[in-house]
């Protein structure tokens, strides 16, 4: 674990303390901002990025949770450790699930509080993009790897399909696209092909003028329409109908549109993105999809890969839809520490999407204050996730260290000596830890 190089924020108003804990900083590499004032370290935060925020939790002008709170909903926001008496311990794990990393009881060894510091440092740096913003869509490499595509294909205009199964997370993906684009400040319109009744597609698609069929009383402006300069999402593209199939096509190629009614041709300038957890493929040799609209929305392929193939991003979901559903349903208990191996045992047939909804639900049901493996998983009873029996110790330590191991080397590009570096061990113990665990380099 190494600080060298970054630059820390110190906020102490006890000078002999805020001293120490700055040279101690500073010895190991780092350029340390020190404020003794909430009102001076936001002002400072503010000005200029920092990698970590050391916060003592009583300020004289404010608390350290009102200077956290400026800066924790940010996409890319810094992880607060915070220092704290014995009497606000409460306080702190209070702040740990609004989100802040890690907390220290004064007093505490200069050593240890190094250690800690270095460890949060780490593990921010495994988990940045190649670019060093934080991740959005998962801290696995697959999804990693997703966010650069996507980043990429933001700036140029070609469409986009997106594949995977229900509930991966293939809006979510679209959206971040958008969000990337010259055009993020325009529309997004989402459309499910399979939720809109196949007589209805059409004047929702395109619009229709008045008089245009019984029951037309006004003009009704499409999706199409509506998308403007922006995106228009369709998802379940599979679903579409037949006949609406060649009137998208016609859609894309000419880029106009006539509204169900009218004559006129309108401009359609946005974006086309499209989703599906179906074959498209396998639908056309069926003759249930067009081959040449399948070639033209087809001209950028995203496969998101399904929750069970990474791990990694079980726990990262986890944690960020629970801080959010505790925020908003004012849980304020804290999760069992068996939730973890439940949660890796569990195959997530309903991908992302069903583990918000587990999260939700046990936030909703939990009697106490503890989430437990039954509160996840209520079909197994007492138990909780059966996926597993209870194992040895060993084992458990030797999956979370083979699961740590690869983490490291992910984040090093395989460089055995800085992922040594990162585990603090030696690079022939991280050698032979890799053989045990038949980790290949």
């Amino acid at each position: 674990m190494s600080l060298e190089g970054r630059r820390v924020g110190l906020i102490e108003d006890d000078a002999i303390m805020g001293e120490s804990l700055a040279q101690s900083l500073e010895l190991e590499g780092c350029a340390v901002d020190w404020w003794r004032t909430g009102e001076d370290a936001i002002s400072g935060l503010t000005a200029l990025p920092h990698d970590l925020v050391i916060c003592d939790i009583r300020l004289p002008d404010m608390t350290g949770e009102a200077v956290f709170r400026a800066f924790s909903r940010a996409e890319a926001a810094t992880p607060f450790l915070f220092m704290t008496a014995y009497g606000d311990i409460d306080h702190a794990v209070a702040l740990m699930r609004a989100g802040a990393a890690d907390y220290l009881t004064k007093p505490f060894d200069m050593r240890s509080f190094i250690d800690r510091a270095g460890a949060l440092v780490d593990r921010l740096g495994a988990c940045r993009r190649a670019d060093g913003e934080l991740p959005v869509l998962g801290v696995s490499p697959e999804m990693r790897h997703l966010e650069e595509q996507l980043g990429r294909l933001a700036a140029r205009p070609a469409t986009v399909l997106l594949e995977g199964e229900t509930g991966v997370g293939k809006e979510v993906c679209a959206r971040f696209l958008h969000r990337r684009s010259p055009a993020a400040d325009r529309p997004f319109v989402a459309v499910n092909c399979a939720a809109i009744p196949a007589d209805l597609m059409e004047s929702e698609l395109f619009g229709h003028e008045k008089g245009a069929f019984t029951g037309a009383t006004a003009r009704h402006l499409g999706y199409a329409e509506r998308a403007g300069g922006g995106v228009l999402f369709l998802d379940e593209i599979g679903e579409l109908p037949l006949p609406l199939q060649g009137k998208l096509l016609r859609l894309i190629e000419e880029r106009s549109f006539v509204r169900l009614g009218g004559e006129r041709p309108q401009a359609f300038p946005a974006r086309v993105l499209c989703a599906t957890n179906a074959g498209l493929g396998r639908r056309v040799s069926e003759g249930r999809f067009r081959e040449d609209l399948f070639y033209r929305i087809n001209v950028v392929t995203i496969d998101v890969p399904p929750l069970r193939n990474r791990p990694d991003d079980v726990l990262w979901l986890f944690e960020r839809f629970f801080e959010e559903q505790a925020r908003d349903s004012g849980f304020e208990g804290r999760v069992s520490a068996l939730v973890e191996e439940a949660l890796l045992a569990h195959d997530w047939p309903g991908n992302a999407r069903e583990l918000r909804n587990r999260v939700e639900r046990a936030l909703a049901l939990c009697v106490g204050e503890v989430v437990g493996p039954a509160d996840l998983f209520p079909e197994h009873g007492a138990g909780g996730a059966d996926a597993a029996p209870v194992g040895s110790l060993a084992a458990v330590r030797s999956a979370a260290e083979r699961r740590q191991i690869l983490r490291a080397l992910d984040a090093t590009g395989g460089r055995l000596a800085e992922a040594a570096r990162a585990l603090n061990v030696s690079r022939t113990t991280l050698w032979e830890k890799m053989r045990r665990y038949g980790i290949d380099q």
